[in-house]
């Protein structure tokens, strides 16, 4: 299935999206007694017996419950979820941004001409030691989350905006300790991820070795959807080609086969000694080539952002400066 949360009325509504993808089955409307369809998170947190309700309506389709995409406005699937935690699994990416980052700082640097030249003829550097040998991620800000077709205002205390591609695996079933071999079966299903990132921001604060925190965490600094796709619809997720275009333009052309480590190792690693919940999200950090960083190449006032992602759809939003905020 092919699950949002939209809006086509005053309140969010959870949804399935149908016939290829021009209508949304408004679940709740078609079940309007069922506990389990509420909303995303309850759906989730009902295991097989939401799963299996949900699917029963999209098989049925009652005709008085479908409303026309165009009609609808899609929010983030997951508008606040339980937690997000973002990974960095590319490791080309790790390579490429990482060297350019340093380039980046060197201009804070007591001498950068100098420190610029150093960092030139070392070139770019595999990720430390730690970096293979488990996942590594941060904690996003859960309140922060937009959908596809949102407005990011930048802050205002930020002039280098940028983009990150990834996606997304959501946690249907949640635990403690979990082995890899068995992780996978807690994975609910995928969806799109832009890491939206004030890179002069977050360079500033990761000098105090902390972070990333305002440099990611602003409002709308986090997009996910079109939707979240059912697990069982994406058997091997390490697989999908993964593209953005900036103003229609391709800036990233990548695929999910280049990652370092699945989602179950992930799964794994952080439940070790710590409780995982329903609702969680995981992203996969930016595939090869996948941000702006890469190529030295940055957003500007009203680009349009587009990102896919085989099997998952597209994200589409638009960056706006500092100075449109409303009220501003």
């Amino acid at each position: 299935m092919r699950l949002v949360t939209f809006k086509a009325g005053a309140a969010p509504r959870l949804g399935a999206l149908i016939e290829d993808d021009t209508h949304i089955l408004d679940l709740a409307a078609a079940a309007p007694d069922s506990p389990h369809l509420v909303s995303m998170q309850t759906l989730i947190e009902s295991g097989t017996p939401g799963l299996d309700a949900a699917r029963a309506l999209v098989n049925a389709a009652p005709h008085a419950a479908r409303v026309p995409a165009g009609r609808a406005t899609l929010l983030s699937p997951l508008p606040v979820p339980v937690q997000v935690r973002d990974f960095m699994c590319f490791e080309e990416h790790a390579r490429q941004a990482g060297f350019n980052a340093s380039k980046f700082m060197a201009h804070d640097m007591p001498d950068p001409a100098a420190s610029l030249a150093a960092i030139e003829k070392a070139g770019p550097q595999k990720p430390p030691k730690i970096w293979f040998e488990q996942p590594v991620y941060y904690k996003g800000n859960r309140f922060a989350i937009a959908g596809t077709g949102a407005d990011v205002i930048w802050p205002a205390y930020s002039k280098v905006m940028d983009y990150e591609l990834e996606f997304a695996a959501i946690i249907g079933t949640g635990g403690v300790d979990i082995p890899a071999s068995q992780a996978h079966a807690h994975i609910f299903g995928y969806t799109i991820y832009n890491d939206f990132s004030a890179r002069d921001a977050q360079f500033r604060e990761m000098a105090g070795r902390l972070g990333p925190a305002k440099g990611k965490d602003f409002d709308g600094g986090t997009i996910l959807g079109p939707c979240i796709v059912t697990a069982d619809e994406i058997p091997n997720p390490y697989d999908l080609a993964m593209t953005a275009r900036v103003n229609g333009e391709i800036w990233t052309d990548g695929r999910s086969n280049t990652i370092q480590w699945s989602f179950a190792q992930m799964i794994a690693h952080v439940s070790q000694g710590e409780t995982i919940y329903p609702g969680e999200v995981f992203g996969s950090g930016t595939v090869g080539n996948g941000c702006g960083l890469e190529s030295m190449r940055f957003l500007k006032d009203g680009d349009v952002v587009e990102l896919s992602v085989e099997k998952i759809g597209t994200i589409r939003n638009r960056v706006l400066a500092p100075h449109l905020r409303p009220g501003s």
